[in-house]
């Protein structure tokens, strides 16, 4: 083979290369492709087998047999109607408390929600309060409005409110964000006292109090606090809700519930100006599953299916990692671990690839850059089985560290 010849082959090989992985890039469906061969730990969403095809189908094949094609129009602004009236009756029985429709407004998904609310409530430069540890994606949003996070520790009884108490003192934060039940990453609750103060504490100095209370019907063991929704027709609570846990993420459909003169709020917000409701396709149909009460009997599976690979992933670390610590979650997605202090769990990390498995570790979930001895694991994704061989790897990766 000439030099020419070789130089050419080698250009068709590498071309053909940069088009397949270009190919693979835009054939991916999911936002998260899960390797097979990697048990991923750090995962934090449902396995295609928990989400509710014949569901769905069913109740959009209702919503087509009716021959109306209005909910294929630009949506009214708030939301769907009917699906504001049908998810407030939905929450009421949840919830344990009245919920008017009016206080409702739909999103496409939690996140949706809290960017709208980082662009109608705050500006750039902004401070807010978060806890320590956070949701990492929600840090994300914050950055992305150029926001000043401002830690607050949390316990195994949710946010300190002693701490919040002493950084008012000096600091008027735009809002608090808080995930007040079976917190991510933590799975801690806040409870119900503290619950009352945060609401109080935020009428007392006038900062919203933005309440991501996503896990909120995923309980396993006791019924957790009253909701923080339920302080929203006070003022100065923002409560996000989303379908994303209790049914599908692909959805992208949730809902915020505040009081009715934020919800106009929102609704007149240029985006919505624009290009009206949110979602109204998807909202039509998930209208039908609230309709034939299919939500109930999917969470109640889901509560089964996950309180059995929480006591199994439970179960994987006493056995294998006796040397780190946690506490049992009694609900939501999540186990927080804490490795021993000299141990750098993004460093065991680069070491996890290797042994086919992964997590998220905790710095990604730190507004400081802290908590680097700790890591996140989700019991949601995988069977107790894999569960149980995946805290195996982990075991062998720190083994060999």
């Amino acid at each position: 083979m000439s030099f020419l010849q070789y130089k050419k082959a080698s250009f068709l090989k590498e071309a053909e290369s940069t088009q397949a992985m270009i190919t693979s890039t835009l054939v991916q469906t999911t936002q998260v492709p899960v390797d097979p061969q990697v048990i991923d730990l750090g995962v934090g969403q449902p396995h295609l087998s928990l989400l509710p095809l014949e569901l769905i189908r069913q109740s959009a094949e209702l919503r087509f047999s009716q021959n109306d094609p209005e909910f294929l129009q630009y949506g009214a602004e708030p939301g769907d109607g009917y699906l504001r009236i049908d998810l407030a009756k939905f929450l009421s029985q949840g919830y344990g408390f009245q919920v008017d429709p009016a206080n409702l407004f739909i999103t496409s998904g939690a996140s949706m929600g809290l960017d709208l609310i980082c662009t109608l409530f705050t500006r750039p430069g902004d401070v807010i309060f978060v806890e320590e540890p956070s949701y990492f994606l929600a840090l994300r949003i914050f950055a992305d409005h150029r926001l000043r996070p401002i830690p607050i520790p949390i316990d195994e009884n949710g946010l300190v409110i002693a701490a919040l108490e002493e950084a008012l003192k000096t600091v008027h934060p735009a809002f608090l964000y808080t995930i007040p039940t079976y917190q991510n990453p933590s799975g801690y609750t806040l409870s119900q006292a503290r619950r009352e103060r945060l609401v109080a504490l935020s009428q007392e100095h006038n900062f919203l109090g933005v309440a991501d209370e996503v896990y909120h019907f995923l309980s396993y063991s006791t019924q957790p606090p009253t909701a923080l929704a339920g302080a929203s027709s006070q003022g100065n609570v923002i409560s996000v809700g989303s379908f994303s846990k209790i049914l599908a993420p692909g959805l992208r459909l949730g809902w915020i519930q505040t009081e009715a003169d934020r919800v106009m709020k929102f609704a007149s917000s240029g985006l919505l100006d624009s290009g009206g409701g949110l979602n109204p396709f998807t909202s039509a149909i998930v209208r039908g599953v609230l309709e034939s009460h299919g939500l109930e009997a999917n969470i109640a599976h889901l509560r089964s299916v996950y309180q059995d690979r929480l006591q199994a992933l439970a179960g994987a670390l006493q056995r294998y990692l006796p040397e780190a610590s946690f506490s049992l979650p009694q609900g939501g997605y999540f186990f927080w671990v804490r490795l021993p202090d000299e141990m750098d769990a993004a460093k065991l990390l680069d070491c996890a690839a290797a042994h086919k498995v992964s997590f998220r570790p905790g710095v990604r979930f730190s507004s400081q850059s802290g908590l680097t001895n700790w890591m996140r694991l989700c019991f949601a994704f995988y069977e107790a089985d894999q569960l149980e061989e995946g805290v195996r790897r982990l075991k062998a990766c720190i083994d060999n560290i």
